[in-house]
């Protein structure tokens, strides 16, 4: 799996993916920019899904998301297969994120967020490792279709499964 970080925004959340550009590059961490690539009015779902493709699909280790409120990129995200995006707004919710929820996409709002807070959730999401044991189990849960329910496969091929039907 690729050691480096996937990373995107919309317009809303542009000026904190750029800080969180500074950050990836002071800590001499590698990513990839999968957009946007300006303060110009853009849909959050484009470049959410890429982003969450990309971790999903391995060739990212892990994903950050801004938006302007966090919310939108986090549900696109999670309805992505193997995705566990995290919503945080402070460092303790990073730190839990990935201790019982081995969560591999944090996401941040632009708009209410300062840097200061975003650089040290991050500081802190890359520092914990998930504790697995019983947050194991739990997370296991989190990919298991419900009864009655199956994957259903993309309709291009090689695209990322994202969601299930019932049948």
């Amino acid at each position: 799996m690729a050691q480096k970080v996937a990373i995107g925004s919309d317009h809303a959340g542009f000026e904190a993916k750029e800080e969180v550009k500074k950050y990836l590059t002071d800590e001499g961490i590698d990513f990839e920019d999968f957009g946007t690539f300006s303060k110009d009015s853009c849909d959050y779902p484009d470049y959410a899904r890429k982003v969450a493709e990309a971790v999903s699909k391995g060739q990212c280790l892990r994903g950050v998301l801004c938006c302007g409120s966090g919310i939108g990129v986090a549900i696109v995200a999670n309805k992505v297969r193997g995705i566990r995006a995290a919503l945080c707004h402070e460092a303790e919710t990073a730190k839990l994120s990935r201790q019982h929820n081995d969560s591999n996409v944090i996401c941040f709002a632009g708009r209410t967020t300062p840097t200061e807070k975003i650089r040290e959730m991050l500081e802190v999401w890359f520092a914990t490792d998930f504790e697995g044991g019983r947050h194991k189990t739990r997370v296991d849960k989190i990919e298991k279709p419900r009864a009655g329910e199956t994957l259903e496969a993309s309709a291009h091929e090689g695209e990322t499964q994202s969601w299930y039907s019932i049948h």
